[in-house]
């Protein structure tokens, strides 16, 4: 199996061999075919010149000599063709030997010429619209080409050749180049992937690459990677407290049940009192967790109407007022005067409201206070819940709606199981409503919930 370096640089090398090859071979072709009608047409001119000029001799003298035109013999053994001049009877009046044109030029020898074949054209001389003789002009190829010519071509071609060569080592070093590029990144990223694959999920790839779609590639990894750690160190979190939570009053009962049956402990109904404490507590929390399943899993049936917020957090408070005395704590509300409404279960908006202000009191300490503002912004309506409790960690921020997770330090002073702020977050996300924490430890926390408005 090639990997993507060595794959991307085999393709784009071909790639470029065959781009390459091709325009090489259109250049040479497209330059010989010009080049040959460039001859051609200068082959014509001179085969106009020829005839000119012995129609003007002809003129010039009024009849045919062996002299005639002989001056053309040397230029014409220099373009190596051969001339036979020819009387209105097709007579021969003087010729040059095609042999010793074959022996001049090395037929065979030389590129361009076609070996032991020769042709003629025969050309008409007038005068006064008249025939009065005739010029043969043979050559052995079908294009007069002296050897400078040749030499021109052939250098072209050679050109063609090396530029093809050099254009074809460019590219391949800028595909290497740039294959390059393309890969390392995405090796890197699949290198990352593997040991994700593996349950390491403290691998981070830092290789950056100024390809918009492959820098994409690497951060949403990334991310994947923290979540996935995130959810790993939440899978192990819960797993401990789900431990604690139902490990503890088991506990209880045992060695309770155990003294009372080795005679340790005498069975009183304080006693049996105390254990059926412990058994409604576990009981409880199977119920918030059955009750949490029906929500994650969206069975639970909602009773939609219009309700009141101002209204129904009026109500709550009052019934907080006697809880909050017995904790030397003070709870207020301050409402803007707008309208509230939204569509709701109110039931369900109950338990949002009362685990809120349940929580603010569990963990406000003595002479605490909190303060429940609700105005309208834009599109929502906010519900704000302000306290100045102990406050949250900010390691245990991120994890607070998490099912069964509690703090230290509120584990190991405050009641509870850890579930009624996972069971507000479900009811919330029901109602497409939203709810953010922020909190510093030994100063307070403050929850905002986001309504959407009806009006």
């Amino acid at each position: 199996m090639q990997s993507i370096s060595r794959r991307l640089s085999i393709l784009l090398v071909l790639s470029a061999v065959a781009a390459i090859l091709l325009v090489t071979i259109f250049v040479n072709m497209t330059v010989s075919n010009k080049f040959n009608e460039y001859m051609i047409e200068i082959q014509n001119k001179r085969y106009e010149r020829i005839v000119t000029y012995f129609e003007e001799a002809h003129k010039r003298e009024g009849k045919w000599s062996s002299d005639t035109g002989v001056e053309l013999m040397h230029e014409a053994y220099m373009g190596n063709y051969c001339l036979t001049l020819l009387d209105s009877s097709k007579q021969a009046v003087w010729g040059m030997d095609p042999e010793d044109l074959q022996t001049q030029i090395h037929i065979g020898e030389m590129p361009g010429h076609e070996s032991g074949v020769y042709t003629t054209k025969t050309f008409e001389i007038k005068e006064n619209g008249k025939i009065v003789g005739f010029i043969d002009i043979g050559q052995y190829s079908s294009v007069l080409l002296s050897e400078e010519d040749l030499t021109f071509k052939s250098s072209i071609n050679k050109s063609i050749i090396a530029s093809g060569a050099l254009a074809l080592i460019i590219i391949i070093s800028l595909s290497l180049y740039f294959s390059k590029q393309f890969s390392t990144p995405i090796r890197a990223v699949a290198k990352m992937s593997v040991s994700l694959s593996q349950g390491n999920f403290d691998t981070v790839s830092n290789i950056k690459s100024n390809i918009a779609e492959l820098e994409d590639l690497r951060k949403s990894v990334n991310i994947l990677a923290g979540k996935l750690k995130y959810q790993d160190t939440l899978r192990k979190r819960l797993v401990s407290d789900i431990t604690h939570e139902i490990r503890t009053p088991l506990n209880v009962l045992q060695n309770n049940l155990e003294a009372m049956i080795d005679g340790v402990i005498p069975v009183t109904n304080e006693g049996l009192h105390y254990l059926n404490e412990e058994v409604i507590r576990f009981g409880n929390l199977i119920n918030d967790l059955n009750l949490l399943k029906e929500f994650e899993s969206e069975s639970i049936k909602l009773n939609y109407e219009a309700i009141f917020l101002d209204q129904l957090i009026s109500e709550i408070c009052k019934d907080f007022y006697r809880a909050a005395e017995n904790n030397n704590s003070m709870i207020q509300y301050d409402i803007v005067p707008e309208d509230y409404q939204i569509i709701a279960d109110k039931d369900k908006m109950k338990q949002v409201v009362i685990n809120l202000i349940s929580n603010a009191l569990k963990f406000s300490e003595s002479n605490g206070k909190i303060l429940i503002k609700l105005y309208k912004e834009k599109k929502f309506i906010i519900m704000e819940l302000i306290d100045n409790g102990i406050g949250i960690k900010q390691e245990d921020l991120p994890f607070i709606f998490e099912r069964l997770y509690r703090g230290d330090r509120s584990r190991s002073q405050i009641k509870g199981n850890g579930i009624g702020l996972t069971i507000v977050k479900n009811i919330l996300e029901l109602h497409n409503a939203m709810i953010e924490v922020e909190s510093e430890e030994g100063l307070g926390t403050t929850v905002r919930v986001y309504f959407n408005s009806t009006n």
